[in-house]
This record gives structure tokens, sequence and C-alpha cells, in this order.
């Protein structure tokens, strides 16, 4: 491309966004950038043409709601065609400009609660779906070829310049702004409330065109929260198996079959120090028994002492017994604001007195400076690969995938990294521990173990090039269930790597297609673990052993300092 042509499409950018801007403008009366409310909906009509590629900030917690609202009401014979390109689909909003037709395609990384639905409208043909992505994946790709030419964002604060203060919830602000408005793009953002000084600046006003006052606080959940009270024996003695089996630091142990073995397996666990945790009730027992379980095995200081993690709730007793040295944060977490302020020696706490969050850098952090990342997941097959992609469900993934997965750049070793390299055969490099932590069945009924995921047949129906596989099997390292913990890297061939997962598959089909005989081989060999080998007494594994065991158990723990959300009251109320 010739200069003259690089200039004259710059030119040609340049003169359609000011003919945007200006008939907002028109709108409005007014050359300031702070916008009426009640025009949001022609405001969007105003800035936005058919075709256009359209973000609209829906991070897991913080949602743009009003705009997300907005969009949702302009008129399809006006703007229809769009292409959204966005992080997370949470509201029905963002789904409602399908099923009026404004928007049509879609690339994004994480549906949650509009997954089914978004399911009905690919196998209708309503929505199209590009690609489901990684977080980071999006957000690389909104910088090269999914720019997006109208973002729409959401902050607490703003002032008359357009500078906006995110408080601590940043997430992925700043990218999704940045993306837009270094190429030509408008950018609007939606404000609980226009002040004259702010705390901070999280995005400068050079960047923001547009501020919209919402006339209601934005929407956040408190996702990351689990409730203590819901955690059952199950996650109690899969958490025990986890820190037993991959969180320790070295040692050697024998391992008591108690089945007439004449020979014992040595079984070297991992110094695991710096990690990331998934959501779900197992790793929630994981961080609640740190205090308890951990502490007896000798084990504050030793392990979990660096988190990349929205600052859960039940992180709270083990921060407050010790155990924790850092926590760097995708996100905030409803309530925790005040426990958070109070503890700028753990997290990210600004000059400001509160929580600086980034999406994009707490990925890039999971993903190369963290040696562990256990999650969970909907389904694993014969080869170890995992998905949430299931039949009539399109969840999308998140930053599993960047975090799931052994970074091939990495180049900075650690103890952990390098045994787990040594345990895999690997002679120039270490390897990442990825652990899928799931229990034999979901909670429906449906068994978690399968021959084959139904990401391959949704990627049948609706037409894409690859099964939308979360993790893939050959990154995986263990798999823990509450049947037991299989090391996957000291498996040697695809068929070693099969058995071991069919020997910790419990009663499930998949699992019952393994004789017994073939599973003791793999134990006696420390490939699979079962909780005895691992000098864990089942009986002991319960509800008993958590440091809080309730949500006021853990306002106690903070002091008072954390404040539960609405949705917990009737619980805590109750107990009371």
């Amino acid at each position: 491309m010739s200069d003259t042509s690089i200039m004259s499409d710059t030119v040609r950018r340049g003169a359609d966004r000011a003919s945007r801007l200006a008939r907002a403008a028109a709108l409005s009366g007014t050359s300031g950038k702070v916008f009426p409310a009640n025009l949001a909906t022609r405001l969007l009509e105003a800035i936005i043409e058919p075709g256009d590629r359209v973000t609209i900030e829906g991070d897991n917690q913080k949602q743009a709601d009003f705009l997300a609202s907005a969009l949702a009401k302009v008129d399809p014979a006006r703007v229809h065609d769009l292409h959204m390109v966005q992080s997370v689909l949470a509201l029905p909003d963002h789904l409602a400009v399908f099923e009026r037709g404004i928007a049509n395609r879609l690339d994004f990384a994480f549906a949650g609660p509009q997954s089914r639905k978004l399911a009905e409208l690919v196998a209708s043909g309503t929505v199209k779906i590009g690609a489901i992505h990684t977080y980071l994946e999006l957000y690389a790709r909104m910088l090269v070829d999914l720019t997006p030419r109208v973002a729409l964002i959401v902050a607490d604060k703003a002032d008359r310049n357009g500078n906006l203060y995110t408080g601590p919830n940043t997430e992925d602000t700043p990218t999704i702004a940045e993306a837009a408005a270094f190429r030509g793009g408008i950018v609007v953002a939606q404000v609980n409330e226009i002040v004259d000084r702010l705390p901070r600046v999280d995005v400068p006003g050079d960047w923001v065109d547009v501020v919209v006052p919402s006339p209601k606080p934005y929407l956040i959940d408190p996702l990351f929260t689990r409730d203590p009270a819901k955690i059952r024996n199950e996650n109690v003695l899969m958490a025990m198996m986890a820190i037993a089996a991959v969180y320790e630091p070295y040692q050697v142990r024998r391992l008591n079959h108690g089945i007439g073995y004449a020979t014992a397996a040595v079984y070297e666990p991992y110094q695991v120090r710096r990690l990331n945790h998934g959501i779900g009730y197992a790793t929630a027992a994981i961080e609640l028994i740190l205090p308890t379980y951990a502490t007896q095995r000798g084990l504050k200081g030793k392990i979990a002492s660096h988190f990349v993690l929205n600052p859960h709730p039940t992180l709270i007793p083990a921060i407050e017994a010790g155990f924790v040295d850092s926590v760097y944060c995708f996100g905030s977490e409803l309530g925790m604001e005040r426990y958070v302020s109070s503890r700028a020696d753990i997290f990210p706490v600004g000059a400001d007195g509160n929580l600086h969050s980034n999406r994009a850098l707490a990925q890039v952090a999971g993903q190369y400076a963290c040696d562990l990342f256990i999650g969970g997941t909907l389904q694993i097959d014969a080869q170890g690969n995992s998905s949430t992609a299931t039949k009539g469900r399109i969840t999308g993934f998140g930053g599993a995938p960047n975090m799931g997965a052994d970074a091939r750049g990495r180049r900075h070793d650690s103890p952990t990294w390098l045994r787990a390299g040594q345990e895999a055969g690997e002679s120039l490099r270490g390897r990442k521990l990825v652990v899928q932590m799931v229990q034999t069945h979901q909670p429906n009924g449906a068994p978690s173990f399968v021959e084959r995921l139904d990401a391959f047949d949704l990627a049948a129906s609706a037409g894409f090039a690859l099964p939308p596989v979360m993790i893939y099997g050959d990154d995986v390292t263990h798999v823990v269930t509450e049947r037991g913990v299989a090391n996957l890297l000291r498996c040697r061939s695809p068929q070693e790597r099969e058995a071991a997962l069919r020997a910790v598959a419990g009663n499930t089909d998949f699992g019952q297609r393994q004789s017994p005989e073939t599973s003791d081989s793999l134990r006696r060999r420390g490939i699979v673990m079962s909780p005895s080998d691992l000098g864990i007494d089942v009986g002991t594994a319960t509800r008993d052993s958590l440091a809080a065991k309730s949500i006021d158990d853990i306002v106690t723990a903070s002091g008072g300092l954390y404040v539960p959300p609405a949705k917990f009251h009737r619980a805590v109320v109750t107990r009371t």
C-alpha cells in the first residue's frame, strides 16, 4: 500500500468519525462530551451505521447494561447487520439485538446465563458465530482484525472531559477503549455519576468521545462468590486430594494401597506457590481447607502463596491465617471492597484506597507467571480434551484456555515447572500443571466422562472448522475426581492416558469399560492415586475441615469488612 493510499484511508476514517460525532452533537445540542440519558438510543442510531463492528462491555461481573438496553431498542430499519464483538453475553439484551435483526454476527468469549438461548439462536440461523475465543484471543483480535467501529463501555465515574474512574472493577475497560480509540472508532461510556474530580484516572478522556450518565448504577454480580454452606463432603475430599497429590512440596512417600501389593510406588508431589483457581465449589473447598488441612500437614509458607484470582470471599480465612502473600486480580467482587482496601499488603490497591484490576494483564499473569491452573469442566473425553460446549448450551470458555495451557513461550524456571517437565520426560523445558477437577457426574446426573465430546456435534451444526474444545488433552496434567487422581504426566502413551482417565471415572459408562485389573496396575505405578494412596481417610473428609462453613463465618473472618451481596442475605438472616 502506498503512502498516498494510507493517508487517504486515514482521512476517510477521520471524516467518517467526525460526521458521526456531528450527528450526535446535533442531538444533544452541546459540544461537550456529556450526553443526556433519555436520548441514549437516538445517540446510538446517530453514531452506528449498518454493517458496523460494535463491542459492548459485558465483563464477567460489571455490565454496560444501560447502553445494552439502548442498543436493543434502536430501529432495525436504520441500524442492522451489526457484527458484535464482546467478551461476555450475560444479559437478555445482549441477545435481543440478534432477535430484533439489529445484529447477525457474533465473536465472543463467554455466554454464561445466556448459553442455552444462544444455542437456540445459532440453531435457528439467527446468530452466526465467527469464533468462540478466549479473553486474550478476543482482545488481541480487537487490536488487529476485529477492531470495533463503536465501543460501548462502563465506568463508575467520569469528569466532564471524559476521564473515567472504574474503581475496583477496571477489568477490560481500558483494553476495549484503546482498541477503538486508536483506529478511528467512537467510544461511548456509561457512568454512574459525573464528578468534578476523580479519585484516579483509569481511562484518559482523550480516548472517550461520549459520556452517558446512567439513570441507575450499572449492574454487577458476585459471580465469584461461593457460599461455603453449599460445599459438600465430596468437594472437601477432592480438595484434600488436590493438595496431597499436586500442591505439596517435594517429598518421597510410600503408597499404602492396602490391597496386598508386594511393591510400593514412590510419589513426589510438587511445590506449588503461584497459581490460579477456578470458581467451583471444589476449588472454594481448597481455599477453605488451607488454614486447616494444609496447616496440619505443615504447608503454611510452602504452598499457595501467590494467586492470580478475583478476590474470592472464600480466600479470606487463608489470607488471615498468613497463607497468602499476594493476589493479582482480573476484576473485583461485590462485597469485598472494604476488605480488599484494608489489605493493601495483599491486593493491588492504589493511592485512592481502592483495588485496581486488569483482566487482560491478569490473563497474561495466569498464563506465564503461574505454575498451576486448576478448574472444572462439563465433559472430558478419552483423550483428556474438555469442553463446556455441550448439547443445547454454548457457554464459551472465558479465560480457562489461556491459563489452562502450557505456555510454550515461557523461559523462566521454578521448582514446580521443572519437576513437572521432568515427570513428563522433557529434557529441555518444564511443564505447567493443568488440573481438571470434576466429579464423575454433573449435578444433573449427566456423566462428566464421555467417549466423545458434544463439542464435535456442535461444530458440525454451527459450521465451525474445529470442535470448540476448552482445554486440549495434551495440556492436562492431572484429573481429580471423588474417586482419585490421575497423573497424566506419568503416562507414556495415549492408551495409558486413556486408561488413567477411565480409572478415575467411577461408575460412568466410560469408567466401567475398563477392567479393575488395569486400574490396579496404574495404582501400583503411581499413575493413579486413590484417597488411601495419598494417606487420606475418607471419613475425615467432611465439612468439619472447612475454615468457614457459612457466609457469616466469612464475615467474621474478615473482621466485619466483607459485606455479603443481597442474594446471600436470606441465608444469613435465616441462620441468625
